[in-house]
């Protein structure tokens, strides 16, 4: 009997779950088909454009918004056995609330591993995908900025011609070991500039250790070459600019971000900002746990059907302010009031000590 019961918990559960989720995706895909539709409406694109980039964004939006799905689901799953009896029934038979809940709670909890392990990489690829057709087809196409395995690069268009920046790594707000490439208007190479670090925190750049080239445009043969201690460029990047650049790591995948964090670091990622990323995907299957038990003790506290509105609206209120409570914990790990692996947390530590309280009222009844 005890077999049966707890399949019948896992397969409603997750019923409901994937009902709540396709819900969600499709509301996702209307709102963000629109966006699409504006971006696309004065380019020269074939109307499944818009459809196929909103189809591919919306799964890892879908992952961000996993714990409130969760929350929901779980809301929905408990009102429903409440209401046709199948939770007294249960009871009957020896399941008690902590029991259901526990089921329900760890289902949660291994299902957010296994988006980690499973889809997260699939979704960060499709994420990838998005954000580089996007490119293709930007206006600001002639200013790019890129990491690779060679390091970061920078493209900027200039009045007298363009300019491609490499450098080796980024260390704090200070590029290394960097080449600077100067063309003019017809893509000539007019001088190369190197140097061993530079200050990128404001517009007007300072380069020490540099090395000038000028160079014969049309036999690139060294004409003149000048050593100086300090040199400054005007570049329309500074730190900030180019770090707001890559804050969207729906585009690494976890087991990437876990394996080859020191490597992604050297590359020129933002610490902070791996961080962040790293210890938000870690959380997640906590996170899910948490909210399951949030929705666990709204619904199990009674078994009258009078109070589902009720409970309802309090539950909504419950995700708005859990929304805006992790969004202030963020901001005040990324202005370095609490630690930033601390910031991703305390959300769940005070959802969490606040359910075991609840569950522990909840296991009387």
């Amino acid at each position: 009997m005890n077999n049966i019961i707890f399949k019948y918990l896992l397969n409603g559960y997750l019923k409901v779950l994937l009902k709540v989720t396709l819900i969600f995706y499709c509301f996702g895909i209307i709102l963000n088909l629109f966006e699409e539709i504006e971006f696309f409406k004065n380019l020269d694109v074939s109307f499944l454009t818009p459809v196929i980039l909103t189809s591919i964004y919306i799964p890892s939006m879908m992952i961000q918004l996993l714990p409130f799905i969760i929350f929901i689901s779980s809301m929905k799953f408990i009102i429903d056995i409440r209401n046709n009896k199948d939770l007294l029934t249960m009871k009957i038979f020896g399941f008690s609330n902590f029991k259901i809940f526990l089921i329900l709670a760890f289902s949660s909890f291994i299902l957010g591993w296994i988006i980690l392990f499973v889809f997260n990489p699939v979704t960060s690829a499709m994420s990838k995908y998005y954000e580089k057709t996007k490119a293709n087809y930007s206006k600001d196409i002639d200013h790019l900025v890129t990491f690779n395995k060679n390091g970061l690069w920078i493209k900027e268009s200039l009045d007298s011609g363009q300019r491609i920046i490499s450098a080796s790594s980024q260390n704090d707000k200070t590029l290394e070991n960097l080449t600077i490439f100067n063309f003019d208007e017809k893509y000539n190479l007019k001088e190369k500039i190197f140097s061993k670090n530079a200050d990128i925190e404001n517009n007007e750049w300072v380069l020490k250790d540099v090395l000038i080239q000028k160079l014969n445009t049309k036999t690139n043969i060294v004409l003149q070459k000048e050593k100086l201690d300090i040199y400054s460029i005007y570049s329309i990047y500074t730190y900030d600019k180019i770090t707001n650049l890559f804050k969207n790591f729906d585009t690494l995948p976890f087991l990437d971000l876990l394996i080859n964090y020191e490597k992604l670091n050297k590359q020129g990622y933002n610490r902070l900002f791996l961080n962040q990323s790293l210890h938000s995907m870690l959380s997640m299957p906590f996170f899910l746990f948490t909210m399951t038990a949030l929705a666990s003790i709204l619904i199990m506290g009674t078994l009258k059907k009078s109070n589902n509105v009720k409970i309802i609206i309090v539950g909504l209120i419950a995700c708005v302010i859990i929304y805006y409570l992790k969004d202030l914990s963020i901001a005040l790990g990324k202005t370095n009031r609490i630690p930033v692996n601390l910031s991703m947390w305390i959300p769940i530590i005070l959802i969490g000590i606040f359910s075991s309280i609840g569950i522990l009222q909840i296991n009387e009844k």
